[in-house]
């Protein structure tokens, strides 16, 4: 009489056979495929923490901070996308900056020289005036700030709110097209 352990023994090299095969005989190519205007919609380079400082002969202009800045080449037109935000800082050879300007969504076309900020945008210039929109353009070319959207700007005397805005970049010849409220912070003596 056979032992029943050396059955088991024997049938180990057939059962493994027999796993083995339906193993692989039930494995397939499961690796998908990619489309190639798939790869064309990713971004062709990926930064994150990121900082530039723009300098001037030897002195610091602009300091511009992202937690991650996608480039995106094969788009038409190509643009880098700020999707975690942007805090921008404006310096004009001080070591303090000047001003900053801050977006929870930015996007910048270089062929335009175009700037995009959307979601909680912030601006305050040198003498602490403060902007602020959901949306906000900025036209590097023309030096214009502009929206059509709601803005809110508050200095120490007023608060102006209304719907349209154009400016130049330092918030200094600025225009609100359409009012709303003005309030006066301060009593006239």
């Amino acid at each position: 009489m056979r032992n029943v352990f050396q059955i088991t023994l024997s049938a180990i090299p057939a059962i493994t056979m027999v796993l083995a095969l339906t193993v692989l005989s039930s494995c397939e190519n499961k690796i998908p495929t990619i489309s190639k205007s798939d790869i064309l919609r990713l971004p062709s380079a990926t930064s994150r923490n990121h900082e530039t400082v723009y300098t001037d002969s030897g002195k610091i202009q602009v300091v511009m901070i992202a937690p991650l800045v996608e480039k995106y080449d094969n788009a038409d037109p190509p643009y880098f996308e700020f999707r975690s935000g942007v805090r921008i800082f404006f310096h004009d050879g001080n070591t303090e900056p000047v001003g900053r300007v801050s977006a929870k969504y930015a996007k910048y076309i270089d062929s335009k020289t175009l700037w995009e900020l959307r979601d909680s945008v912030v601006a305050i210039n040198e003498v602490n005036d403060m902007l602020e929109t959901e949306l906000l353009f900025f036209d590097e070319k023309k030096e214009l700030i502009y929206t059509d959207r709601f803005v809110k700007i508050t200095n120490e005397d007023q608060i102006v709110m209304g719907t349209g805005f154009e400016s130049d970049p330092r918030l200094e010849r600025r225009k609100i097209r359409n009012v709303s409220a003005t309030i006066y912070l301060r009593d006239e003596q």
